[in-house]
């Protein structure tokens, strides 16, 4: 029989391995390590270990970075990487602190974005804003079809228009397949709400006491879902016109499909009694 005692001793030390495991997961990989010679020997915001800038695009960058940490006092750098990393080196090089924003790019994990943030952006901007931006400009699909530069390049815009209009709370822009999830929320409500509204006695039309019922989920699913994100992200009033018909639509088909099935059958059966 086991003792107690070694019970506990056991799944202490299992619950050391698996905070070591995650701690070593959750690294990033740009802090793994510290190695000052691969650092420039000139002063520049933009380090691309990796190659993935022109030099052009390299150029430009590093200028726009100076200007705007010139006329604005936030410090953005950009780190590229792959093989080999400066690591922690970084931070006495660029001298980061709680006004930085260090953008990591590396291809050798799931996401190509990574970003160190300082304390005072979250301010700003809140942890959910820096989840959202890094699984929308650095997963696979989105590198795949623009590329690592524009990836990196439209993360730091990003960034920067944000901070020039004195932060966000969401990722600004919809993309595609943004907007079609709030689509598919917004008729799924609609189908709710018209399932809910099918006459159920010969005297109503609609059974608005079953709306009002359900109303918390289509609600939830049409204004959370579906348009909530549009108004948050953008000023364009086409994603929200579609969302609109396609509630509305979906109201009317269920609804009608609804009253010649389901509704029909009940009525018959209560006017047989």
């Amino acid at each position: 029989m086991t003792q107690p005692g070694a019970s506990r001793h056991v799944t202490r030390w299992l619950g050391c391995l698996i905070s070591m495991l995650l701690m070593l997961g959750l690294a990033s990989p740009a802090l793994a390590y510290d190695n000052p010679d691969l650092l420039p020997d000139h002063p520049t915001p933009v380090i691309d270990l990796a190659k993935i800038l022109t030099d052009p695009q390299r150029s430009a960058l590093e200028s726009e970075i100076d200007d705007f940490e010139h006329v604005s006092g936030w410090k953005l750098r950009v780190l590229t990487q792959y093989d080999r990393t400066p690591g922690l080196a970084v931070k006495d090089f660029w001298g980061l602190d709680e006004r930085s924003l260090l953008l990591i790019a590396d291809e050798r994990g799931g996401n190509l974005l990574n970003f160190n943030v300082g304390d005072a952006l979250f301010a700003l901007m809140p942890r959910t804003y820096w989840v959202e931006l890094q699984t929308r400009f650095g997963n696979q699909y989105y590198v795949r079809d623009h590329g690592q530069d524009a990836a990196i390049l439209d993360a730091l815009h990003t960034v920067k228009g944000c901070l020039e209009i004195g932060g966000c709370q969401v990722v600004p822009g919809l993309p595609q397949e943004q907007w079609l999830l709030t689509l598919a929320t917004s008729i799924l409500g609609g189908l709710i709400a018209g399932f809910a509204a099918y006459p159920r006695k010969p005297e109503h039309k609609v059974e608005w006491a079953w709306v009002l019922l359900l109303s918390p989920l289509w609600v939830i699913l049409f204004g959370v879902f579906g348009v909530a994100p549009i108004v948050t992200r953008t000023s364009d009033l086409l994603p929200l016109l579609r969302n609109a018909l396609g509630f509305v639509g979906a109201i009317a088909v269920a609804y009608l499909i609804a009253q010649n099935t389901v509704g029909k059958s009940r009525l018959g059966e209560s006017g047989e009694s």
